[in-house]
């Protein structure tokens, strides 16, 4: 292929993910031909237009910009044709692409994804990982197909789930890493040294789009699988706890670790988080800065809350604005 200067690149893409991407592929010399991102949205309590990331990075750049609400258009369809694209990369866009679109780049679609495949397919790999306690994941690039995440792998990277990781966190580093990486296979792509290899067919779980519902404690889960949980929400949805006199007015938890008056330095009378047999989602423990509640194994040590129209605090500060007692409990989502 004889393209020294460059690919021709047509991306869709549509958050600050997807954004990295596209500032990379521009920076590494390939000539983006079409930018292609989710309608703008309204958001804020003035409900004014917001633009993507991806769109606000092609506004800078110059590139050219279409917002579809579909794919499936056959003028747009007739569009992509005439771009002599190379390859379309797509990275967290929020459409579907049809067979039709995907057969008109002269390589076809690649896919950033932010999982290793076949694990985490679907729409939250960053957050399910976290939640199940995973100490891997990172960055497939995989040739798409009309599957949810199914086509052959063309280039991975790995990168290791911190212990102290959010769903934040996480996002960052692996957005960095797609960038990286997406840039590399289009170097393998021009160069024609890019090989597919198909996804193994062991090992395939699902990402679930995040819901309300996930975000829930249920308080007989065990405490590793709750705080899990609630690093993986951190920063959306966030994990909620529902305090049973006001279940109307849910607690935002962003910050708690398993409860262990040993390495927590508890203070003196403490309860012994390991053996209690407290129903779960007891407040066995409120106590200046302290607060501590039962779980399906022990207990959980929440360290940072949030109440509706406030801001994230300490749980010290919270406990004065929100005074809790032992005995208390927060209901869990069977129980609401």
């Amino acid at each position: 292929m004889d393209r020294a200067r460059g690919l021709r690149i047509v991306f869709a893409g549509t958050p600050e993910f997807a954004a990295a991407a596209l500032d990379a592929i521009a920076s590494a010399g390939h000539e983006i031909v079409l930018v292609l991102t989710r309608a703008d949205k309204p958001a804020g309590r003035g409900r004014a237009l917001h633009e993507s990331p991806v769109k606000r990075l092609a506004r800078e750049r110059g590139l050219a910009i279409e917002q579809p609400r579909t794919l499936r258009d056959a003028a747009l369809q007739a569009k992509l044709r005439t771009l002599d694209a190379d390859a379309m990369v797509v990275a967290a866009y929020g459409l579907i692409l049809p067979a039709e679109v995907l057969a008109i780049p002269r390589h076809g679609c690649l896919n950033i994804h932010a999982s290793l495949l076949p694990r985490w397919r679907g729409a939250a790999p960053i957050q399910r990982a976290i939640e199940a306690g995973d100490t891997e994941t990172g960055i497939t690039i995989m040739q798409m197909d009309e599957g949810l995440d199914t086509g052959p792998m063309l280039l991975a990277e790995r990168e290791p789930i911190r212990a102290d990781d959010t769903g934040g966190s996480l996002h960052d580093r692996l957005a960095v890493l797609g960038a990286r990486t997406i840039v590399a296979a289009l170097d393998r792509l021009r160069a024609g040294t890019l090989r597919a290899q198909p996804q193994p067919a062991d090992g395939v779980t699902y990402a679930h789009k995040l819901s309300r519902a996930d975000a829930l404690i249920d308080w007989s889960q065990p405490a590793r699988r709750i705080v899990d949980r609630v690093r993986a929400f951190d920063p959306v949805p966030g994990a909620t706890a529902l305090l049973e006199r006001m279940s109307d007015s849910p607690v935002k938890v962003w910050a708690a670790r398993r409860a262990d008056a040993a390495q927590a330095g508890a203070s003196r009378g403490a309860p012994d988080a390991g053996a209690s047999s407290a129903r779960p989602g007891t407040v066995l423990l409120a106590a200046p800065g302290r607060l501590w509640v039962a779980c399906g194994d022990g207990a959980v040590e929440l360290l940072e809350l949030q109440r509706p129209g406030s801001r994230r605090l300490p749980v010290a500060d919270f406990l004065r604005g929100c005074p809790v007692e032992p005995g208390e409990r927060f209901v869990t989502p069977a129980a609401t």
